[in-house]
């Protein structure tokens, strides 16, 4: 038996990654390139890579304004990195005319951490997990202001927030599926 259909965002970053680890935890998991496609997943994970092209990307190939309204109509959907990014209802440095598709009521700001070679790893509590987290930061994203809508579940030492949670919609600055830490994609399933 084949577990639900999950869509992974593969316009461009770190797809694949997303792919094995809900295959793994038995999802049916295709990558979503066109809306067809997007129609056919009860739920949907947004990658890392670059905001920038991935919000082009989006636009160019009509999934921007279709991603939108599922995620209104409560599709489930989990980000990271630059998934977060464009999960965020507001972008304090976004460039030219990028956009978010927006949904999760936060405030980021993308390569909070600095550049690639500021590159780090940290162990995290994350509200709703047992054991601490993992997490790589490649030039991450911070969140900076959580509204009232969402609620922060992670903070690195010096407080600053790397991973939200709104209803069925699911943020973090961090990497888990380069690590191997599953439990994030789980929380995904769960909400499907």
């Amino acid at each position: 038996m084949t577990g639900p259909r999950v869509g992974v965002l593969a316009l461009q970053g770190d797809f694949r990654e997303h792919l094995a680890v809900l295959t793994g935890l038995g999802a049916d998991a295709v990558p979503v390139r066109r809306e067809r496609e997007l129609d056919q997943v009860a739920g949907l994970v947004i990658p890392g890579g670059e905001s920038t092209v991935m919000d082009k990307l989006s636009r160019t190939f009509g999934l921007a304004a279709p991603l939108r309204e599922r995620i209104d109509a409560g599709m489930p959907v989990y980000g990271t990195c630059a998934g977060l990014i464009m999960l965020a209802d507001r972008i304090t440095d976004g460039l030219g005319d990028q956009r978010t598709i927006g949904g999760l009521d936060v405030t980021v700001r993308r390569n909070a951490f600095g550049n690639q070679n500021d590159s780090f790893e940290a162990d995290l509590d994350v509200t709703g997990l047992d054991g601490p987290v993992h997490a790589v930061f490649i030039r991450a994203p911070v969140v900076e202001q959580v509204g009232p809508a969402a609620e922060a579940i992670a903070t690195v030492p010096d407080g600053r927030v790397v991973a939200v949670r709104q209803g069925g919609l699911l943020g973090t600055s961090f990497h888990p599926e380069i690590t191997g830490e599953t439990r994030f994609h789980r929380m995904l399933l769960d909400l499907l």
